[in-house]
């Protein structure tokens, strides 16, 4: 296949693949891809390890890196060295407290001594990610996304600086329009149908207005799990699509197998949007914790990043217990078509046949 994203990265395929496990990334990546490296939850310590691994068994291919730099949030005016201390002092104790009982209420056990507690702001921030933009760009990376408004445009000059392309996420033509203006390469149009934080509009109808607002090449995200809907995407004038739940379940995820096993057997119906991971909409696989947030006994959630830090350590403490109905993560609504696990090359492979097959349709009916 030949788009403008194949032209601009030298890849064979234009499809990206958004995962917080390393063996994906590669493994997509070798396969023709792009994988792309979610750095949110390392440190900048940690996301050298990853990068430099990745360098390692990524065979020479292209590779990117996602950010989380948000264009507005609580303590955006705060002093990197106070940043921290400022912002839990804003969480109230009615919202500790919540927690807590929540916790108690389904035996949820504390972390123990030595466990990674306190790991409330790593990636939200810009303070924070900066950072990791540093770390990833002393790697060969080929792309620089950002998974949540425009990047802030020194990053973005700093990335083409080196060599490096930058993409960004958007749920509406407005959003899009910004992250044009601030210098990007390319623009995810993301549906509402995506895991993670997303807007309202579906991607049927979302992929055709990005198209058309803007002149670099646009993705098309949200419910591409197969090759019809890469097909669908790419008739509505996106030039690759960009993925993510698709490899939440494939054999070189490091999804934990409670969450994998419960992402098998979900439907389409199995997800909500929902403030309470990290205080903008983001679509969560649906449970006892999403439904606890929206419960008249729930205090409302707060304003990112003050509620990921205010439940960072709880959801940890749940990933460590038992708890399996407290357990929660961004998952979009194509888990419901994913119950299998394969490998990820299989995975693409089926894309690509399945994409073929689309078009081979599509042909006969305009057949003479």
């Amino acid at each position: 296949m030949r788009t403008r994203v194949t032209d601009m990265f030298g890849i064979e395929l234009p499809i990206f693949a958004f995962s917080h496990c390393r063996d994906v990334v590669a493994a997509v990546s070798r396969a023709g891809g792009m994988g792309v490296l979610g750095a949110l939850y390392f440190t900048p310590e940690e996301l050298e390890l990853e990068l430099k691994w990745i360098d390692d068994h990524v065979g020479g291919k292209p590779y990117g890196v996602d950010v989380v730099m948000p264009a507005s949030y609580e303590g955006a005016d705060f002093a990197p060295d106070e940043l921290v201390g400022r912002l839990q002092a804003m969480i109230p104790e009615g919202h500790r407290a919540f927690v807590e009982n929540l916790l108690a209420r389904h035996g949820v056990p504390p972390l123990s001594a030595d466990a990674d507690a306190g790991r409330v702001l790593l990636g939200w921030t810009d303070a924070t990610a900066r950072p990791q933009v540093e770390v990833a760009l002393r790697h060969p990376i080929a792309l620089l996304a950002n998974a949540l408004g425009p990047p802030p445009a020194d990053v973005v000059e700093l990335a083409h600086s080196h060599g490096v392309k930058v993409a960004a996420l958007a749920s509406t033509p407005r959003h899009a329009l910004k992250q044009v203006e601030v210098g990007v390469d390319v623009v995810v149009a993301q549906g509402t149908e995506a895991g993670g934080h997303t807007g309202e509009i579906s991607t049927m109808v979302l992929i055709p207005q990005v198209v058309d607002a803007v002149d670099v090449p646009v993705l098309a995200a949200g419910g591409i799990g197969n090759g019809r809907q890469m097909a669908a995407g790419m008739a509505l004038g996106a030039e690759g699509v960009w993925t993510g739940s698709l490899w939440l379940t494939v054999e070189e995820a490091d999804t934990p197998e409670v969450a994998k096993r419960r992402i098998l057997e979900a439907t389409s119906r199995d997800t909500v949007r929902s403030r309470s991971w990290t205080g903008k909409p983001a679509r969560l696989l649906r449970n006892e914790w999403t439904e606890a947030w929206e419960s008249t006994e729930s205090p409302g959630t707060l304003p990112m990043p003050l509620q990921f830090m205010l439940v960072s350590d709880a959801l940890r403490r749940i990933g460590r217990s038992d708890a399996t109905e407290l357990a929660t993560f961004p998952a979009g609504q194509i888990i419901g078509i994913t119950n299998q696990v394969r490998s990820t090359k299989d995975v693409i492979f089926s894309l690509m046949e399945e994409y073929a097959e689309a078009l081979d349709r599509l042909t006969s009916i305009t057949d003479d």
